[in-house]
């Protein structure tokens, strides 16, 4: 609630009181006979307040709720807050940047008030209102081919007009990425960020249910398996979320295919806890891409079958380099579709 203004008809006022924790007045709210002639004037006994709130930890009707001791606690909390937030310098400041569908609903987690929360104490958004990429309101379902090209196609209009406007004229350059989108759609926006933008990526957790990255110990150990021939296809499923057996990917590309493979120990949905271990697959990701390159020469292409978390799936994409990396042609995982199908080639 504004101290300097009224509400009805926004004129600037002053609505601010000093209310005491301990009453200064005999038969006051919370008076002590000790304390109270000690700490009239000291700056830990007074509390800044509206005229509302100060009637009502005062008032005889109220008052019993308001005892000292959790007006102490309400003070300190809040002096904490506002010494956190004042302590926040410029560089500090990010731009949100929410991908998915049901952006903004209430209930979902790309919501403002879910995402911000993990943002502090590292950033702060630069702006109340989030830069939003939504999915396209298609009547396409995502087993039929125009989906991924009209989701493309969105995708890349949306981040030209919103976030590449930006680069280079906004006083903030730094971004975090929240997404919730088919894995082909977050690698395709990873390479639309790549390295050049200086930014953020989340991963939301299942269990606890949250943004933020945990302070957990258990490291990731990630695999690069790399086949014995040299065949004419290369094809790289990345089994982080989920196993992915070859005879899915024989069945798309036949049996004339070299068949790489990242993994690691326990695969499945929630293993991506620590900003470390997104970190470390980026490291990772950065030696497969350069040691397929190698084995099959700069004329191939790469066939990408992805198993993954959004934020790993995001970073995929963004240290893939156009001008260095093979073409990346993504599959996606569609029942009607009886298994993988392509969905979108990114190019050099």
């Amino acid at each position: 609630m504004p101290l300097w203004r009224d509400d009805s008809d926004f004129a600037e006022l002053n609505r601010s009181y000093i209310a005491h924790i301990y009453g200064y007045a005999e038969n006051s709210a919370r008076y002590d006979k000790i304390l109270s002639p000690k700490l009239e004037k000291d700056f830990s006994n007074l509390m800044l307040m509206c005229d509302t709130h100060h009637r009502r930890i005062d008032s005889e009707k109220t008052r019993g709720q308001y005892p000292a001791e959790r007006l102490i606690k309400m003070k300190k909390d809040h002096e904490s807050r506002i010494e956190f937030l004042t302590g926040l310098t410029p560089d500090k400041r990010s731009h949100v940047v929410l991908f998915g569908s049901k952006i903004g609903v209430h209930e979902s987690p790309l919501h403002i008030n879910r995402v911000h929360e993990a943002l502090l104490p590292n950033y702060y958004p630069a702006s109340p209102n989030p830069i939003e990429l939504g999915l396209s309101n298609s009547s396409f379902e995502d087993s039929r081919d125009n989906y991924w090209n009209i989701q493309t196609e969105n995708l890349m209009t949306q981040f030209m007009q919103k976030i590449g406007t930006i680069k280079g004229t906004h006083e903030v350059q730094h971004f975090s990425i929240f997404a919730l989108a088919p894995q082909p759609l977050l690698i395709k926006l990873g390479t639309l960020f790549s390295d050049i933008y200086s930014a953020e990526v989340y991963q939301l957790h299942r269990e606890p249910s949250t943004w933020s990255w945990l302070d957990e110990d258990n490291e990731v150990r990630f695999e690069i398996i790399e086949p014995e021939a040299t065949k004419k296809i290369v094809a790289l499923k990345l089994e982080l979320s989920a196993t992915i057996i070859d005879d899915r990917i024989i069945d798309v590309l036949g049996s004339d295919c070299d068949i790489w493979s990242i993994r690691h120990d326990n695969p499945n949905n929630d293993f991506l806890r620590s900003k470390a271990d997104l970190q470390n697959f980026r490291k990772v990701m950065r030696i497969a891409f350069d040691r397929i390159k190698a084995k099959h020469g700069q004329d191939a292409k790469l066939h990408i079958f992805p198993a993954m978390p959004v934020s790993a799936a995001i970073e995929l994409g963004r240290v893939w380099m156009p001008k260095a990396d093979l073409p990346m042609i993504i599959y996606d995982q569609n029942w009607k579709r009886e298994g993988f199908f392509k969905t979108i080639t990114i190019t050099n």
